[in-house]
């Protein structure tokens, strides 16, 4: 019994032979094309001993057949091996070569056909300026695992690797430092130390606005130098895929003029070419950004086949008109007959129920009363708001200082009915109740933020026993309520909000107002010409007036759009703006209320709260008070303008949005569309 196994060794001659069936153990210092050259070298041997042994006639020499079946498997595993890792390396190779370029590979036929000859140089060109770029990109080696299996031994072997590749884009993803925002507290912290006790000193204030001016300037300089770095860090990226798109250009180009000149007959008609050629061109480029090289070979292989059987078809229908040419013109004289009758028939239904579809697809789909329920429930929580607003001290007590940072109170109502019209088509108070809360939210935004600032103040002591009186700086906080309130128009919203399909209604119902633009107190249809006040004898009242604030009112007559007034009040796109330049008017002469961008929601309740109304047919109205109209005589105001004065039957005033223009017109002291008058306290 030996390390190798069982042996029969003969003691007459010294000769041994191995009988073990035990597979033999390998020599595991030993290459493995060693340790096959010594099993087939035992195999030899065993197979043909120099020196045999005697044996019985009709008997075969024993031989070990189970390790020459052994030792041949082992030599057939070590090259399948072998085999399989050099096929694995050059699947590797060539697919980092079809990674690295897009070139595309011509045939001698295309190589050898002048006129591609030119579109092949540009396209051998512009692939290697590609190979170029892209061999510039910065590199890097990524450690990879690599699973294999070793059908020899049936076990699965795991090993590692460098593998080469580009380094991703700078920029990417971005590492931000945990130590930038401390160190952000920190200098707002010592700024807010330094302002709390820079008033008392003006050197110190000095100082400290040019160590914030130095300051911002370093951080300008470091960002800038920051985008340079990051701009350079970039050029290899950027000149790669510019690279990419030329050598994208010109293959796609070397395949539309291959196919061109592989199909004659496509250069035919005009027409026919050019609708070929932007067909070619599309697929062509499909292909080029699904596949590569190998997608636009596929690509034109298809178009060329796609080409040459449409061109067989065109000739055979050219074929079949010029036999039958008496034929294809009476058939076509038909069609047409007919068409033109049909026409004739459809043309004035089809003009009435387009024009009927046109109105009906352009207006708000709601009932009025719905209309102004939503928009006067609007204007509600807006004066809530605003209540709020004017009730912070009251309610947040114990502050040093209040600052308001406030944007204006105020919607375009044909906003809104156009957002929810867009939105939800027909829609009542109900309905849209939790649509218009969400709404309200996104616009206004009220923020309260309480800030502490260390002030010192001057305290004085007197010493009893000596009298002397002493002064020392005490510091003290002081409570800073910060009230901030955003509003965002509904139109910005509705682009944040809507689909792309009621975002275009949204636009088409702002467009034509609903066609409604006089439901909200939307002003004047009124066309005609500003009148003139030459020889009217106005009566005066026994209320004072405001004739500086008419004065002022008259010399706006003339202007279109109202773009001053209902900018002013701000709004970001015109809106039905006759209250507000009713309201700009006030505050030009000093007073800064009422304010209000709707008549029947805004204007008349304002008026009424405070016991300054009169209705219609009220005789001691003055030169500034306002004029309400009810066009549509439903209760609700539509217009407002301002009072100019009366001759005792006619009421003269100045209005904005009359006819979209700012006029001087009169009324019967009685007509019935006068609402009342806000009456003014000057």
């Amino acid at each position: 019994m030996t390390r190798d196994g069982l042996t029969e060794q003969n003691q007459t001659t010294g000769e041994s032979e191995r009988i073990s069936k035990r597979i033999q153990e390998a020599d595991f210092q030993k290459t493995l094309e060693q340790q096959a050259a010594q099993d087939a070298a035992q195999l030899q041997g065993a197979a043909s001993p120099p020196s045999p042994l005697p044996h019985a006639p009709g008997t075969a020499p024993k031989q070990d057949t189970g390790t020459a079946e052994r030792v041949m498997e082992r030599i057939d595993a070590a090259h399948t091996r072998k085999a399989s890792k050099k096929a694995a390396r050059k699947a590797q190779e060539e697919a980092t070569v079809k990674e690295k370029s897009s070139r595309l590979q011509f045939t001698e036929e295309e190589l050898s056909t002048p006129e591609l000859e030119k579109y092949i140089e540009k396209s051998n060109r512009t692939a290697d300026r590609l190979d170029a770029a892209k061999a510039a990109i910065p590199k890097q080696k990524k450690l990879v695992k690599e699973r294999t299996f070793d059908e020899a031994t049936g076990k699965a072997k795991t090993r590692l690797r460098f593998e080469e590749r580009e380094k991703p884009m700078p920029g990417s993803k971005s590492h931000k430092n945990p130590l930038s925002r401390p160190a952000q507290e920190a200098g707002i912290f010592v700024h807010n130390k330094v302002h709390s006790v820079e008033k008392d000193n003006s050197g110190v204030e000095g100082a400290h606005k040019s160590e914030e001016l130095a300051e911002k300037g370093a951080k300008y300089g470091a960002r800038k130098v920051k985008q340079g770095h990051r701009s350079h860090k970039l050029k290899p990226y950027r000149k790669a895929a510019k690279a990419e798109k030329a050598a994208a250009k010109a293959n796609v180009n070397f395949q539309y003029h291959k196919t061109l000149h592989e199909n004659p007959q496509l250069t035919s008609n005009p027409l026919s070419r050019f609708w070929q050629k932007q067909q070619i061109k599309k697929q062509y480029a499909k292909a080029a950004g699904a596949g590569g090289a190998k997608g636009i070979k596929a690509a034109a292989e298809n178009t060329r086949k796609a080409a040459a059987k449409a061109a067989e078809k065109t000739r055979q229908t050219v074929a079949f008109v010029a036999r039958h040419p008496a034929g294809v013109c009476i058939a076509i004289a038909a069609l047409l007959l007919i068409i033109l009758v049909f026409a004739g028939l459809s043309s004035c239904s089809a003009f009435v129920s387009g024009t009927i579809n046109g109105v009906v697809g352009t207006s708000y789909t709601s009932e009025d009363s719905d209309l102004v329920a939503v928009e006067n429930n609007y204007a509600a929580m807006e004066n809530e708001l605003q209540a709020e607003i004017d009730n912070i001290e009251r309610t947040h007590p114990g502050y040093d200082e209040y600052r308001y940072d406030l944007d204006t109170i105020g919607h375009n109502p044909h906003e809104l009915a156009s957002y929810l019209t867009a939105l939800l088509q027909s829609y009542t108070l109900e309905s849209a109740q939790a649509e218009i809360e969400r709404i309200f939210g996104l616009q206004y935004t009220l923020t309260l933020t309480e800030e502490v600032e260390i002030r010192y103040r001057t305290e004085t002591s007197t010493d009893p026993e000596t009298g002397e009186t002493t002064s020392e700086e005490v510091p003290y906080e002081y409570y800073i309520l910060n009230v901030e309130l955003t509003n965002k128009p509904i139109s910005s919203l509705a682009e944040e909000l809507l689909t792309p399909e009621q975002l275009e209604m949204f636009r088409v119902y702002m467009e034509t107002s609903g066609n409604k633009p006089l439901i909200f107190g939307g002003g004047s249809p009124d066309t005609s010409a500003s009148e003139d006040l030459s020889g009217v004898q106005f009566v005066n009242g026994t209320r004072p007036g405001n004739t500086a604030l008419v004065d002022l009112a008259k010399q706006q007559v003339g202007n279109v759009g109202g773009y001053p007034y209902w900018s002013w009040y701000g709004f970001n796109s015109r809106v039905e703006w006759c209250a507000c330049f009713v309201s700009w008017c006030y505050n030009q002469a000093g007073v800064s209320e009422p304010k209000f961008a709707a008549c029947q929601s805004q204007g008349v309740p304002w008026f009424q709260s405070r016991g300054q109304w009169g209705a219609r047919g009220y005789e001691n109205i003055a030169p500034g008070d306002a004029i309400f109209f009810d066009w549509d005589l439903d209760g609700s105001a539509d217009h407002v303008g301002i009072v100019i004065g009366t001759d005792g039957s006619r009421v003269y005033t100045v209005e904005g949005n009359s006819g979209d223009a700012c006029k001087i017109k009169s009324y019967d002291l009685n007509y019935q569309c006068i609402k009342g008058y806000g009456l003014m306290n000057w």
